[in-house]
């Protein structure tokens, strides 16, 4: 089945069709999505760094508090501690669910793809208290500002993010032979330069090697995140020069943050970087297994524009291979449950007001029960692509039950009929439009239509 522009765009680009959304007629409407203002974060705001620590720094002063006063506390005091506790899962929560009302609401729903998929190629599984509740910084103030832009600008803001400073334990890394490593008897971590190597920039199988990561760690230890984000401190910084990818940088003079940002506009340059950023998007947007053609014409864009994420991403939607049929992609739990909200034109009142019980019952808990806990990815890899991770048979239960879930919550008076239309457009195959139609109930008419391969594929 051949699909019209409009449908592929929606669904293969976006998260599907809402109600009075703007059609995608081309290529440069598509892009014009990312240019001007990110609505979607400004209707759905959250706290920034400063505000998150202060909201920390509260809770912890109250616990301690409680402790010190012991079985003498107050009632006050338990109260103080039980709103400070309240406060630091609200903020997680309602975190989980900006990102759904954003995906939902926004009429940009090819920057809203992208805000994922960066997210998860800069994943941060975070665990702790301050982690979890610094997390959403890192999509509002690294991901969401960076996606159209430089890969430079958005390598540097993610992977030096604090979020991720503390998840690959970048804090725990000190110079061997530094002021403080030798004091404290501390030594290098690893991490980051890996993950910094094998995820972020050139991929498995990249020009490089165990010798490689070691000296990037090396040249990355001084990098630390506070209480004011992330700095650079020389006396935790290995002295000298280190050798990254047939690089050096620095020297015997102090080691300082301008050699290893040279490092990150080098390696943001290399083309392992190039073609591995090109096959991820590919994979994520086209198929699980892009044709090469394709990716070829994605690299050299990047390798062309130095870096230029907007002329990789017009490269990918101009070449003929990104409007070929639907139905090669399995929706992510995220996804499936955003389009199917959007399906159902869920208001913006009800988003708003949805609150943290509504975010666990409609969004969390669901995904979860289909195998994607939101701040829970299996490893700093992200999700995986493929459909098989996705099409088991708990997961597609749990679609089921959900579709019928959402469907009597938000679509009781609509008639299927219509439904499977405004769903899925000219992607909806005869057969499931003769099945809604059918359908004994609406409820049930409609969450045949949620649960099809149609909807459940893009």
């Amino acid at each position: 089945m051949v699909q019209s522009f409009e449908t592929v765009a929606a669904i293969r680009f976006g998260y599907g069709f809402k109600n009075a959304a703007p059609e995608i007629g081309d290529v440069a409407q598509l892009l014009a999505q990312l240019q001007g203002p990110d609505r979607a974060l400004l209707a759905f705001p959250r706290p920034d760094y400063t505000e998150r620590r202060r909201m920390y720094k509260h809770y912890r002063k109250q616990v301690r508090r409680a402790k010190k006063a012991g079985k003498n506390a107050d009632k006050a005091l338990r109260q103080d501690v039980q709103k400070a506790k309240k406060a630091r899962k609200h903020l997680v929560v309602k975190d989980i669910h900006a990102r759904f009302a954003r995906a939902i609401s926004s009429e940009a729903g090819f920057r809203e793809r992208l805000a994922v998929f960066w997210s998860d190629h800069f994943t941060v599984a975070p665990k702790g208290q301050w982690p979890l509740m610094l997390y959403g910084d890192m999509m509002d103030a690294a991901i969401r500002p960076n996606l159209a832009g430089n890969f430079l600008d958005l390598l540097l803001a993610a992977a030096l993010h604090p979020s991720m400073l503390i998840y690959l334990d970048q804090t725990k890394s000190y110079g061997p032979n530094s002021p403080r490593g030798i004091a404290r008897q501390l030594g290098l971590n690893e991490n980051l330069a890996r993950e910094l190597l094998e995820l972020h920039t050139m991929g498995v199988g990249g020009a490089y090697g165990q010798k490689d990561v070691r000296q990037l760690a090396e040249l990355l230890t001084g990098i630390v995140a506070t209480g004011h984000g992330m700095e650079f401190h020389e006396k935790r910084a290995e002295p000298g020069a280190e050798t990254v990818v047939g690089k050096t940088y620095g020297s015997d003079a102090e080691a300082s943050f301008a050699d290893i940002r040279q490092f990150f506009h080098d390696i943001s340059r290399h083309p392992d970087t190039a073609a591995h950023i090109a096959r991820k998007l590919a994979v994520h947007f086209v198929a699980d297994d892009p044709p090469e053609e394709l990716v070829l014409r994605m690299q050299q864009a990047y390798l062309d524009s130095g870096a230029e994420l907007m002329a990789v991403y017009q490269a990918m939607l101009e070449h003929p291979a990104a409007w070929g049929a639907l139905g090669g992609k399995v929706k992510q739990p995220f996804g499936f449950v955003v389009s199917g909200l959007r399906a159902l034109d869920i208001s913006r009142n009800t988003l708003e007001n949805m609150g943290v019980s509504g975010t666990r019952r409609m969004m969390s808990i669901p995904i979860a029960s289909m195998g994607q806990s939101m701040l829970r990815a299996p490893g700093p890899n992200g999700w995986p692509e493929e459909a098989e991770a996705w099409i088991t048979p708990q997961g597609i239960a749990a679609r089921l039950q959900w579709a019928l879930v959402a469907s009597a919550a938000y679509g009781a008076e609509r008639d299927p009929r219509d439904f499977v239309q405004t769903a899925l457009r000219d992607a909806a195959g005869k057969t499931l439009q003769l099945a809604a139609g059918a359908a004994e109930n609406r409820i049930e008419g409609l969450a045949l239509v949620l649960a099809s391969p149609e909807f459940n594929r893009r």
